[in-house]
């Protein structure tokens, strides 16, 4: 399995022109599916859980213009670029390919919820971050509906996941400790400055 460091998911976020907004929801995300890889008695790759988190947005700034479907061409720039592994999971950000899918979490669940729990670049609840897609994207009726099955299908995932950890979703954000996202935000300007430096 083929999967990218931080540093060359940096440098492929700064090859796709992503918006600096865009780069640091990416990496508050990346922060809540790395504590709750950590925190989730499951079996998960932590590389895998790190890489995906980082590029689910990867092909988000040209869609603005294009109205492409973000999630399915991140999916297919990443599996061009041989990494069809993280490429799966990013074309599972928005809505999972299979809910439940296995008994434990999987590295998709984890980046698909994280992602569900940042508006912007700041924790959100559930509750808080979907009411602002209904707002946002929920124009028309059948748009709506689209996002009303999306919300019902995201806290049978949340009361899924949180069988797997000792505290409640509520509990995440007082435990995810110190937001050191500014700082990682200076790690991707510097690298991208100089170009990819060598792997951690």
């Amino acid at each position: 399995m083929r999967i990218p460091t931080r540093q060359e998911c940096y440098h492929i976020m700064y090859s796709m022109k992503m918006m600096d907004h865009i780069v640091a929801h990416s990496l508050q995300v990346c922060r809540i599916a790395m504590f709750l890889a950590d925190s989730f008695e499951a079996d998960l790759n932590p590389d895998l859980v790190e890489a995906a988190a980082l590029l689910h947005d990867i092909t988000k700034t040209r869609s603005i213009e294009t109205h492409e479907n973000h999630a399915q061409t991140g999916k297919q720039l990443l599996i061009s670029l041989n990494y069809p592994e993280v490429g799966s999971i990013v074309g599972q950000h928005v809505l999972l390919d299979k809910y439940f899918s296995s008994d434990n979490p999987t590295e998709a669940d984890v980046v698909n919820y994280a992602d569900k729990r940042v508006i912007h670049d700041k924790v959100a609840t559930l509750t808080q971050r979907m009411s602002y897609i209904m707002e946002r994207y929920g124009i028309e009726p059948k748009r709506r509906v689209y996002i009303q099955m999306l919300w019902e299908k995201t806290e049978d995932l949340e009361e899924h996941l949180f069988r797997f950890c000792s505290f409640s979703p509520t509990d995440m954000e007082d435990l995810l400790g110190p937001d050191n996202c500014s700082s990682e935000f200076s790690d991707y300007s510097r690298i991208n400055s100089v170009g990819v430096t060598s792997a951690r």
